[in-house]
């Protein structure tokens, strides 16, 4: 005999889900995804490949939710809203299913679920069966579609980590396939703006030390004058665009955590030798790299034009810098300004006074300090990292809850926000890249930062990565927040804020079935 439970995507099941509530009705616009969960369980060891009935979708894919090591859960002053802090094992790999699973007696297997491409409205049914035991749920099919998602999203692709995991030359066919992979699964998640490696990034890199070269730049410097090559950014622009992404952020021209540097640099010299012409040892002011980025700047502003992609470029300075920076990031804010001036300027940063005093366009503060920064800036967006693990604020740490991850699309509806970045798509090394770590076996970076903070896929087999719930359940908060956006325009935004309540980054409330009853009443609402 084999059981069936259906839960809803924002459980985490650790040993066992009594606790869970049955969830077997749904509502969900046609050009959505739709996630939910079954929990099988069986008296005696069995192998037993799904039996599956839903017309009404034309893709149904079916996933095993697989638990992975963690060591560093949280930090010690985290607030109480984690699944569990303890080191073990916690659900968060997602294992496609294409054949038979293994169920042993008394041990709940857990499938996640996802329908998309709905072909017909109103009411239809999943079913699954099991030997004599079946299990429908009812879902209802709006006549409704969300409008192209225009609410911006980038978690930092890490086009090295590709490199090192699967050890592949850099810019080789193989390497371009991996990469197509891995843009094509961000994409299709929500993540529509791409960081985009002019130079490698000089971000989480150890000072004095250097990452796997990813530079798409080509650069020949002569006595007289530089050279670029654009061929590689060419490829990637074209590689991105085919894979759904609409905006690209040029990595950033300084160093993390104040512009001190410039960042690593590779030039073919005129002997045909490759030399590092710029990098840690390249002071603040250097008139040799200002020269430079002016040289660059031209003809980079007329590619892109080109390309026909000038109006989707944000350019960044320096990741997280300081107000002891503010002075050297404003002199290094004017140079980038003069240069590209059609460019907004974008930077994670959570002190007023970058703003204030204009040396960034669209500032990108953390959750915990957006209060200082709402309704002065606009557009406004916000990002979350290792810092973002207390006061209740959403994230997505493996051991924290699903509904902490989705509740981000709910938050950022009620602040207007138009943007959202976090730093670890891929991100498969230590901290500051000292080592690189197998996600399979390490989710915390070595120790380095709670586990998934780093990244939502994991490199699976043949180049193609396999996915986290993290990342589904952070793509259901997005289609949340179009959903609302979408009601606005049929209702108003008053009378939607009136949906969603007095909500804010550090209190909402942390109940699955509030959140996904409002969903349900978004989408009734839409209908009618």
């Amino acid at each position: 005999m084999i059981n069936i439970k259906a839960i809803s995507s924002l459980e985490k099941i650790m040993d066992n889900a009594a606790f869970c509530e049955e969830v077997l009705y749904y509502t969900v616009l046609k050009n959505e995804k739709l996630n939910f969960q079954l929990l099988l369980t069986s008296d005696e060891d069995i192998d037993y490949k799904p039996k599956i009935n839903c017309d009404f979708a034309d893709s149904v894919k079916v996933f095993e939710v697989k638990k992975v090591p963690v060591g560093k859960a949280c930090y010690d002053d985290s607030d109480d809203y984690y699944i569990g802090k303890d080191a073990g094992m916690y659900p968060d790999l997602l294992s496609e299913i294409n054949d038979t699973i293994h169920l042993s007696a008394g041990e709940p297997v857990n499938l996640w679920v996802e329908l998309s491409g709905f072909n017909k409205t109103g009411e239809g049914t999943f079913k699954i069966t099991a030997g004599a035991s079946e299990k429908e749920i009812i879902i209802k099919v709006v006549d409704e579609c969300l409008s192209e998602q225009d609410f911006i999203v980038t978690n930092w692709f890490h086009c090295d980590c590709i490199a090192d995991y699967y050890d592949v030359e850099v810019f080789s066919d193989e390497f371009w396939k991996i990469t197509g992979n891995f843009i094509a699964v961000a994409s299709s998640h929500g993540i529509n703006c791409i960081l985009t490696p002019l130079f490698t990034p000089a971000l989480d890199t150890a000072p004095g030390s250097e990452r796997t070269t990813v530079q798409l730049v080509g650069v020949k410097k002569t006595a007289q004058k530089y050279l670029f090559d654009f061929s590689n950014l060419d490829k990637w622009i074209d590689l991105c665009r085919n894979n759904g992404i609409k905006y690209f952020e040029l990595s950033h021209f300084f160093t993390q955590w104040g512009a001190e540097h410039a960042p690593k640099i590779i030039a073919e010299d005129e002997n045909g030798e490759m030399t590092h012409i710029f990098g840690w040892f390249t002071e603040p002011d250097s008139e040799e790299y200002d020269c430079f980025l002016k040289c660059l700047a031209v003809e980079l502003r007329r590619f892109f034009k080109e390309k026909s992609i000038e109006n989707r470029i944000f350019v960044h300075i320096s990741d997280e810098p300081s107000k002891d920076n503010l002075e050297l990031y404003g002199r290094r804010a004017g140079l980038i300004k003069e240069i590209f001036p059609d460019y907004p300027v974008i930077d994670a940063l959570s002190d007023y006074d970058f703003y204030k005093m204009g040396f960034v366009d669209i500032p990108i503060p953390c959750e915990n300090n957006i209060e200082q920064f709402f309704g002065k800036v606009d557009p406004l967006w916000t990002y979350y990292c290792c810092g973002q693990h207390k006061d209740y604020v959403p994230n997505r740490f493996i051991c924290m809850p699903s509904l902490r991850n989705r509740v981000l699309g709910m938050l950022a509806y009620k602040y207007n926000l138009k943007g959202f970045l976090q730093w670890g798509y891929n991100f498969y090394n230590s901290q500051l890249s000292i080592k690189r770590i197998d996600p399979y076996k390490v989710t915390d970076s070595d120790g380095s930062f709670p586990a998934g903070d780093a990244f939502v896929v994991y490199p699976g087999k043949n180049g193609t990565p396999e996915l986290s719930l993290r990342l589904k359940v952070f793509y259901d908060g997005i289609q949340d927040y179009e959903a609302l956006t979408l009601l606005e325009k049929k209702i108003g935004r008053e009378k939607v804020l009136e949906l969603t309540g007095d909500i804010s980054f550090s209190n909402y409330p942390h109940d699955n079935s509030r959140l996904l009853n409002l969903r349900n009443r978004v989408n009734e609402m839409l209908e009618q």
